[in-house]
C-alpha cells in the first residue's frame, strides 16, 4: 500500500507518463500517416512502371 501511495506522490512518474502519451500520440500519427500515403505511393509506381 505505501508503494502505491509514493507512487501517486511522485512527480517524476506523471512527467514519465505524460511522455508517454505523447509519444503514443505521434506513433498514430505516424501510422495513420503511413496508411494514407501508401496507397498513393503505390499508384505513383504502378504508373510510372506502366509508362515504360
Amino acid at each position: 500500500m505505501q508503494l502505491l501511495i509514493r507512487f501517486c506522490r511522485d512527480r517524476r512518474a506523471a512527467t514519465s507518463i505524460e511522455y508517454a502519451m505523447v509519444a503514443a500520440g505521434i506513433a498514430v500519427a505516424i501510422a495513420g500517416a503511413v496508411a494514407v500515403l501508401s496507397g498513393k505511393v503505390v499508384g505513383n509506381f504502378t504508373s510510372i512502371s506502366n509508362a515504360f
